[in-house]
């Protein structure tokens, strides 16, 4: 297994530093190759809603081995992914899911939540450097 335990919280501490020295607290999970929750945590007084979003974001990024924001930009009418949330009601199309690859293998992914769209993605863009 790749996304052991300690990997899992070492991501944690990654994103969570991050958020910190921005100021923003953040909802944060990491979910395996197949979409299944391994760690969600929610800091400080992250939003609320983040606790349903985050958990679907790291879910969608793993499933379609893609970024939430590219799977909703796919998923509007005409686009190559059209509707597809009414097929899976656990995607979520809203930004801040990456999927997260080992020499080209999807392994899981990652989900933020608690700030803009820009921000969130850019958590998720530090957090798998």
């Amino acid at each position: 297994m790749i996304l052991t335990d300690e990997l899992c919280d070492r991501l944690c501490a990654a994103t969570h530093e991050k958020s910190k020295e921005i100021g923003i607290d953040i909802s944060f999970a990491v979910s395996d190759e197949k979409g299944l929750p391994r760690v969600y945590r929610r800091y400080g007084e992250a939003l609320v809603l983040s606790i349903t979003l985050v958990p679907g974001k790291a879910y969608t990024a793993a499933v379609t081995q893609c970024k939430t924001k590219d799977v909703a930009a796919c998923s509007v009418e005409g686009g190559s992914l059209m509707a597809i949330q009414t097929n899976d009601p656990r995607i979520t199309l809203v930004a801040g899911g990456y999927p997260l690859f080992v020499n080209g293998k999807i392994v899981g992914g990652i989900g933020v939540g608690g700030g803009t769209g820009l921000f969130d993605c850019g958590i998720c863009g530090l957090c798998i450097q």
